[in-house]
C-alpha cells in the first residue's frame, strides 16, 4: 500500500516537472533530452541497473521484462545525459557501472558470449514465462539485439575510461562470427549472411539444428542492406569475426526480373563487383526521390546504425546520398502524399493498443509492407510488364512516431524540429517522460507509454547533434575504422549525387 502511494506521488511530481520544463523555453533539444532521460531513469531498477522494456505514460508502472537492446540503450543514454550536463560524470559512471556489474552475472550463452533476448529487470533472471499473458518463452539469442548491446559496450569503452575494463570483459567474449553462415546465398548469388539468431534448447516451429555447436539456428538470414541488423555485420567485421566481403553480400534491392515482381516496385540499377562479390546496385523511386529501400520503409531500419557508425561521412557516394533521400521521402509522404500534416514513421506502439510496424509502404521492399496509418493505405506501383499497378493509395489515420523524426535530425534539422514542435503542441503527444511513443494524427489518439528502445534512440540522436557526435566518437576506434570505412567508401549506390530534395531545402 505504501509503495503504491509513493508511486502515485512520484508520478504526480514527474508530471508537474514536465509541464514546468515544457514551458520554460530555451534549447528545445535539451528540454526534450531532459524529459526523455526522466523516463529512462523511471524505467531503471535501482538494485540491478537494468532498464525495463517500457513504462506507462505516468511513469508509474515499468514492464517486467527487458532485452539486450534495452540494456544497451540505457547505457548509451547515460553517456549522452552526461555529455549534455543532465547528470554528473560521477552519476553516469555509477549508473553504467551498476548495469555492467549486473550484466556480468546474467546467464548467457558462454561459447558465443551472447545474451538471451528477455530478462527480468528486477532480478536478472531469464524470462521463460511471458509476464503479460503467461505463455511459454523458449530463450532466444538474437544477432541484432546483441549487436545493439555490443555497440553500447563500445560506447562505454570509448566514453568512460574508468569502466573500459569492465565493458571489455563482456564485449571481448561476444563472437558475432557465431551467427555468420558462409553458405547462405541471396537470390543475386552472393554467399555469406548472418542468421536471425539461435536457441540453445530446441524451439517449436522452424529451426536448423547445428549438432557441432549444440544450438538451433533460425531458418532466416538477414539478406537486405538497409536494415538494422547491419550493425551486427559491422561489429563482426570490425572484430575480425566476419569476413569484410559480408558487407557486400546483402542486397541493395531484390533482383529486377519478374521472378521477384512481388516486391514493392521494379528496381533500377547496375551491377558491379566489390571484393569478388557481384552487387546489384538497385534503387526505388517514389514521388520523384530515388533511394535504396529498406525492407519495411521505416526510419529505424535506415538510420539507427548511423547513430554509431558515421555511414554518411565514410560512404559519401552510398549512405551519404541515401540517408538524406530516405528522410526527404518520409517527409514527402507525410506532408504531400498522405497529407497527414506530420511525418516520421517507424515501428512503435499502436495508439489503439499493442505494438505495430509503421513505415512508408512505398519505401519498403515488402509488398505487404509497413503502413503509415491505421487503415493500412496500400501503395502499389506495379512492376513493369510483370505486374500492373494497383489503384491509388487511400490514406486514413496516420501514425507518426517521434523517435523517427529525431533520427532524421542530422539530415533535416529544421524540418525535424518544426515537425516535433507540431506533434507536441498540436497533438498532445508529450508527457512527463517526453514524447509519447506514437500518435494517430487525425483522431489525435496517443499511445501514452514510453519504450526504452525508442527513448534511447531519441537520446542518441540528440547527443550526436548537440554534443558533437558523442556516440560516434566513442564507438569508433582506429582499428574499426581501418576495417569498415573502406567498405563504405568504395561503393556508389544508384542514387543521384545531386538529386533535388526540396523537403530538405536541396535543389539542383
Amino acid at each position: 500500500m505504501v509503495r503504491r502511494l509513493l508511486g502515485a506521488v512520484l508520478a504526480s511530481v514527474l508530471v508537474l516537472g514536465a509541464l514546468v520544463g515544457a514551458s520554460a523555453g530555451g534549447d528545445p533539444l535539451r528540454g526534450y533530452a531532459r524529459d526523455t532521460w526522466r523516463s529512462l531513469t523511471a524505467m531503471t531498477d535501482p538494485a540491478t541497473g537494468l532498464v525495463a522494456d517500457n513504462i506507462t505514460g505516468d511513469l508509474s508502472a515499468p514492464s517486467a521484462y527487458t532485452s539486450p537492446t534495452n540494456i544497451g540503450g540505457s547505457m548509451w543514454s547515460a553517456v549522452v545525459a552526461r555529455s549534455l550536463g543532465l547528470i554528473s560524470s560521477r552519476e553516469a559512471t555509477e549508473r553504467v557501472s551498476k548495469t555492467l556489474d549486473t550484466l556480468a552475472t546474467l546467464k548467457h550463452h558462454n561459447p558465443s558470449g551472447m545474451f538471451y533476448n528477455w530478462y527480468d529487470p528486477r532480478t536478472g533472471a531469464v524470462v521463460t514465462t511471458w509476464p503479460e499473458d503467461g505463455s511459454t518463452v523458449t530463450p532466444f539469442l538474437s544477432s541484432v539485439d546483441n549487436g545493439w548491446l555490443a555497440a553500447s559496450l563500445r560506447v562505454v569503452e570509448g566514453a568512460i575510461p574508468a569502466l573500459r575494463a569492465k565493458a571489455d570483459r563482456i564485449l571481448s567474449a561476444m563472437n558475432f562470427g557465431y551467427y555468420y553462415n558462409p553458405a547462405a546465398q541471396t537470390p543475386i548469388g552472393a554467399r555469406g549472411l548472418i542468421r536471425g539468431g539461435f536457441w540453445d534448447t530446441q524451439p517449436p516451429g522452424c529451426s536448423v539444428a547445428d549438432a557441432a555447436k549444440g544450438v538451433w539456428f533460425t531458418c532466416n538470414h538477414y539478406d537486405i542492406t538497409v536494415t538494422e541488423p547491419r550493425i551486427a555485420t559491422y561489429l563482426g567485421i570490425g572484430a575480425g569475426q566476419i569476413p569484410p566481403a559480408a558487407y557486400y553480400d546483402t542486397m541493395r534491392t531484390l533482383p529486377d526480373n519478374c521472378d521477384y515482381s512481388w516486391q514493392e516496385m521494379q528496381p533500377h540499377g547496375f551491377t558491379t563487383t566489390h571484393l569478388g562479390v557481384q552487387v546489384y546496385e538497385g534503387s526505388y523511386r517514389y514521388r520523384g526521390i530515388t533511394f535504396v529501400p529498406s525492407w519495411g520503409g521505416d526510419m529505424f531500419e535506415a538510420l539507427m546504425p548511423d547513430l554509431f557508425v558515421p555511414e554518411a561521412a565514410w560512404g559519401p557516394d552510398s549512405w551519404g546520398r541515401n540517408h538524406p533521400a530516405t528522410v526527404a521521402a518520409q517527409i514527402e509522404h507525410g506532408l504531400n502524399d498522405a497529407r497527414y500534416g506530420y511525418w516520421g514513421f517507424s515501428p512503435a506502439s499502436n495508439p489503439f493498443g499493442g505494438y505495430a510496424a509503421w513505415g512508408v509502404d512505398a519505401m519498403g521492399m515488402d509488398t505487404d509492407g509497413y503502413p503509415s496509418d491505421v487503415q493500412g493505405g496500400k501503395y502499389d506501383a506495379g512492376f513493369g510488364d510483370c505486374r500492373p499497378a494497383g489503384p491509388p493509395a487511400v490514406y486514413g489515420d496516420g501514425v507518426v512516431t517521434p523517435h523517427a523524426a529525431f533520427l532524421a535530425l542530422p539530415y533535416a534539422p529544421q524540418p525535424a524540429l518544426r515537425n516535433l514542435a507540431k506533434i507536441k503542441n498540436d497533438l498532445g503527444a508529450y508527457g512527463p517522460g517526453g514524447f509519447y511513443d506514437a500518435v494517430a494524427v487525425r483522431s489525435k489518439t496517443v499511445a501514452k507509454r514510453y519504450l526504452s528502445l525508442d527513448q534511447s534512440m531519441i537520446m542518441g540522436a540528440i547527443g550526436n547533434v548537440s554534443a558533437n557526435d558523442v556516440l560516434k566518437r566513442a564507438f569508433v576506434t582506429p582499428s574499426f575504422e581501418r576495417k569498415v570505412r573502406p567498405l563504405l567508401a568504395a561503393e556508389t549506390f544508384n542514387v543521384p549525387a545531386r538529386q533535388s530534395l526540396p523537403q530538405l531545402g536541396r535543389g539542383r
